[in-house]
């Protein structure tokens, strides 16, 4: 019994000691000032130019394969020296076949060599739609890269290709 009290009254104690410690005699006033900053937030897309593109090569699209490829294209390098294939607002190509890689080639024919890998030809993206579009490149394409070529892996078939000049 005499434990039992003894809790009870070790109980009360701290309850007492909780509510005593914890109101609010000394009142204090405090004043907050607040600025409300708005805030947009802006994307910026990478894979966009920065400011204009300063045209280094360029050539239009000649179709292969009974293709409607067609369309300028263009490598060059932005302010910020970030080098882009740019395809035109003109660019066209045939969609439904599955999908159309970019390849930088040394000439305009496609030979593939999986096995050895080809080093006259450098996977730089695959066609996304029609029209405008920009290629990032991880740095400025090597010299002897003179064509692209839009090449169908599916139908194993060329769409396309151009001369750089």
């Amino acid at each position: 019994m005499k434990n039992r009290n003894f809790s009870i009254a070790l109980v009360a104690l701290a309850m007492t000691t909780f509510v005593v410690s914890c109101s609010d005699d000394d009142v204090e006033t405090v004043t907050v000032t607040e600025t409300v900053v708005e805030t947009e937030t802006i994307e910026v897309d990478s894979s966009l130019p920065v400011g204009d593109l300063a045209v280094a090569s360029s050539g239009s699209l000649t179709a292969e394969s009974g293709t409607p490829t067609q369309g300028l294209v263009e490598i060059g390098m932005d302010t910020d020296d970030t080098s882009f294939v740019h395809f035109a607002d003109d660019f066209t190509t045939e969609l439904g076949t599955g999908t159309v890689g970019i390849f930088l080639s040394t000439s305009e024919t496609f030979t593939a060599d999986p096995a050895n890998g080809n080093p006259d030809l450098m996977l730089i993206g695959n066609v996304r739609s029609n029209g405008e579009m920009f290629i990032k490149l991880d740095a400025a394409p090597d010299a002897k890269y003179t064509h692209i070529i839009l090449w169908c892996a599916t139908a194993n078939i060329p769409f396309g290709n151009v001369a750089l000049n």
